[in-house]
């Protein structure tokens, strides 16, 4: 999930051990929480598998004794790619790169698989050259293959884990980290940040859809099979061609944050253990060789530098031998740390830090003189390096040769394979959970007309969800996925198969009344940060899905609701609009798996029933933002569990629709429908003059006219935190229109109660339709703005006359392409 700076402007988006014993451990550091202290003692001991081999061992013992400091501390970092080219790889001899969520080959997200393997092959070529004598020390790079190869256009994409968890399928499970690792693998890249194992207790969180399941049991079962499907079996095919190396995320705590990305896990130790530790229990036995902690805090102290649980409990009482990978600059929420100086975060037990920004040799640099000078001890220095070291000789690192001359690598063919692809239909149709089918409307009979309605019927991008080529899962079309199915599509050949026909309509339009309509919506894909949201209503300021619903239900048309989502969410109305009712998550690529359920064939039963059960309880009022069968009062309107099949005749009774008042609306929008949010003002300096347009709706749009140099900013009534979306690789995102060009510079602004920061848009303001400027929140960051304290999220400066106008300014991902910090 990167941006990357200094990128010109294209179209109309901007890019823009040597540790002391466990009880010790029990002594309270100093600033920390006593609550945040975890007691080692009183968690289990693990059934590692993984022992230590002597002859791995060996041989990382005579690698590190053979290299220098400079060569230890650079094994530490992990950077992007979009912060690093390879031939800075010949100088610094580090670790590990990686791609986050927005980062790839020629700052193309759509790149072929072919440029994946060509770059990793330079990477590894500058890492590998050296003439000092000292060891060489191949990279690795780390990769979010969290629902199959995400990033890789044509990979196959598995359903997300929310409806994985509704399979209750653990065996199939392994499969699909099979494939995962093999699609991986064909790219060259070595090492998946997967699988997630939170236990998300608050479904307003926008990572609900990573988690398999609210219940700890079902998340165990799970998270053991996946890593043997990523990595191999121990003692069988444990690391061989085709398998990749994992990371279990995020230790520990991250689903219990109260809906907020980053935020703060305030359990006792009993629940940490009990609840949010689960996926370890069986993850970490299976052989999992890398960890990554969270975000997130427990009691107050960010987990990334809680020495207690990370070296205490994940190290000396379970025994893990493999190393632990920071999170996207997580580092730099540690107490006393920053992006690029964090010695108390290695010293509590991180081993890798993962860093995207210009500065990385910042980074390195005060790494290296805290090494030299005693701050890291050499121990614990020792320590982190034989743990990289360990895990890059037993995955096979030093022995592979370059990424291309791999046994896997180059094979594309791979990447949906049709192999591959039935296992992800397969995937798909066991996560639907049939809620409702009165009148016993599904199947659909052979030969019946069927209409298609509905914004998801025809959208690859949309079923498929977040993190699905682009990080959000946004800025893609039906193209994007040239080995995936829509759900249209499949229900249009099942329903021809079976005697029938299929007409897609998005908007519900028909000439000749049909036997049944299916309307495909939901959620739009997002993923952290953009994924949080106030309410567990769906859908609160557009209800055009269930107008479409209620108009089919008024003709008299028996009326089927696909309901695609990453998370259950309040929709009685659209559940008492609808005969059936279908959970159907967010299913991947493969929407001929919805067809196989729903669609009877010529002899009268679809190729299977409705298998999947909730792995999350269903919401019966829209303030239940945490409902988990283990909590007082439980009372949900369908349980976790639940989930009819065909042979279930149960009718729903209509549903209660009241709500109570609870707040609502776009957390991230700044300026939106003519509103400026949470008490903010808008304030006109010098030349300028503001002014109400239509855009969308009446005077729901700003006009500000420049008669000469000023600004326009929006305030707020006290200083607002955007740290965390800073951090998250957020941008500051204007959509706007240009009717007069300026005669002067043009700058978008950001500041504190001190300090303003200024990019230049020039270059993007120019006359023509409706447009969308991002700019990296990290650009203000960078140059000075207290992201904590932030009084002015929105100033925009012209040196001379210029008009445009302004329908919203928010906090969101960049649309896809091209970032920058601004064009002149």
């Amino acid at each position: 999930m990167s941006v990357k700076f200094g990128t010109p402007c294209a179209a109309i988006a901007l890019a823009i051990s040597g540790t002391p014993a466990a009880a010790q451990h029990q002594t309270q550091p100093k600033g920390q929480p006593a609550a945040s202290i975890a007691h080692p003692d009183q968690w289990p001991v693990l059934p590692m598998a993984l022992k230590r081999d002597p002859k791995v061992e060996a041989r990382v013992a005579a690698i590190l004794a053979k290299m220098s400091i400079e060569d230890k501390v650079g094994q530490l970092i992990q950077v992007d790619i979009a912060s690093i080219t390879p031939k800075d790889l010949e100088t610094y001899k580090l670790g590990s790169i990686l791609n986050g969520g927005n980062s790839a080959p020629n700052n193309d997200e759509f790149a072929p698989a072919a440029e994946w393997l060509k770059l990793f092959d330079a990477f590894y070529d500058a890492s590998v050259k050296r003439s000092d004598g000292r060891p060489v020390v191949p990279v690795i790079w780390g990769t979010d293959a969290v629902h199959g190869a995400n990033n890789i256009v044509g990979a196959t994409l598995f359903p997300h884990n929310i409806g994985l968890g509704a399979m209750r399928d653990p065996a199939l499970i392994k499969k699909i980290g099979a494939v995962t690792a093999l699609e991986t693998a064909a790219t060259g890249i070595d090492w998946s940040f997967a699988p997630t194992v939170a236990v998300v207790q608050d479904d307003r969180w926008g990572r609900t859809y990573e988690s398999y399941s609210e219940d700890p049991a079902i998340v165990a079962s799970y998270a053991g099979q996946m890593v043997e499907g990523i990595q191999g079996t121990l003692g069988q095919d444990f690391m061989k061609s085709g398998h990749v190396i994992s990371s279990v995320k995020h230790f520990l705590g991250d689903g219990g944050t109260g809906g907020h990305d980053q935020g703060d896990t305030r359990v006792s130790e009993t629940v940490l253990r009990d609840v949010h530790a689960a996926g370890y229990m069986s993850a970490l036995p299976a052989g999992a060789l890398t960890v990554m902690p969270s975000f997130s805090s427990w009691n107050g102290e960010k987990m990334t530098g809680n020495k207690s649980l990370l070296t205490g409990v994940l190290k000396e009482r379970w025994g893990f031998q493999g190393f632990t990978i920071g999170d996207w600059n997580a580092h730099g929420q540690v107490t006393g740390c920053t992006n690029e100086d964090c010695a108390p975060a290695i010293n509590a037990g991180l081993d890798m830090f993962m860093y995207s920004g210009p500065k990385w040799e910042e980074l390195y640099a005060n790494t290296l003189r805290e090494a030299k000078d005693g701050t890291i001890p050499a121990a614990r220095l020792d320590d982190a390096v034989r743990r990289i070291l360990r895990v890059k000789v037993i995955a096979g690192t030093f022995d592979a040769g370059r990424p291309s001359s791999r046994p896997t690598s180059g094979k594309f063919d791979l990447l949906g394979a049709p192999a591959h692809r039935a296992i992800a239909r397969q995937a798909a149709r066991e996560s639907l959970v049939l809620l409702k089918n009165n009148g016993s409307v599904l199947p659909v009979k052979p030969g019946a007309s069927i209409l298609v309605a509905g914004r998801g019927a025809d959208d690859i991008g949309q079923q498929s969800g977040g993190w699905s080529i682009t990080w959000q899962g946004t800025g893609v079309t039906n193209a994007n996925f040239p080995n995936g199915q829509s759900i249209w599509s499949g229900i249009d050949q099942a329903a021809r198969a079976a005697g029938g026909k299929a007409t897609l309509a998005v908007d519900g339009a028909y000439s000749a009344r049909p036997d049944v309509a299916i309307v495909v919506f939901g959620e739009t894909p997002y993923a952290e940060f953009t994924g949080d949201r106030p309410t567990l209503e769906y859908s609160p300021d557009d209800k055009s899905d269930l107008a479409l619903l209620k108009k089919l239900k008024a003709a008299g048309v028996p009326t089927v609701a696909v309901f695609l989502s990453g998370r259950p969410l309040w929709v009685n109305p659209e559940l008492n609009a609808a005969d059936a009712f279908v959970a159907a998550f967010l299913p991947g690529t493969e929407g001929g798996g919805i067809a196989d359920v729903l669609i009877a064939g010529k002899g009268g039963r679809p190729v299977a029933d409705f298998h999947g059960k909730l792995s999350f309880s269903w919401p019966k009022r829209v303030d239940q933002n945490v409902l988990n069968k283990r909590d007082p009062g439980y009372d949900p309107l369908f349980p976790i569990g639940y989930g009819l099949t065909y042979a279930d005749r149960t009718t729903l009774a209509p549903l209660d629709e009241t709500k109570p008042k609870v707040a609502a609306g776009d957390q991230n929008a700044l300026f939106v429908r003519g509103r400026v949010a949470g008490g903010a003002r808008i304030n006109a300096n010098g030349g300028a003059v503001v002014a109400r347009t239509d855009r969308r709706g009446q005077e729901d749009s700003l006009r500000v006219t420049f008669k000469g140099p000023g600004s326009v900013a929006i305030e707020q009534a006290m200083p607002i935190d955007l740290t965390r979306e800073s951090n998250g690789q957020l941008s500051l995102i204007l959509d706007y229109r240009v009717t007069a060009a300026p005669a002067g510079e043009v700058t978008l602004g950001m500041a504190d109660t001190a300090r303003t920061a200024t990019v230049p848009l020039t270059g993007a303001m120019k006359p023509g339709d409706w447009a969308t400027a991002a700019v990296p929140l990290r650009c203000f960051a960078d140059n000075g703005v207290a992201m904590g304290k932030v009084t002015q999220p929105f100033v925009l400066s012209s040196g001379d006359a210029f008009v445009l106008d302004i329908s919203g300014v928010r906090v969101g991902s960049a649309p896809a392409g091209p970032v920058s910090c601004g064009t002149r």
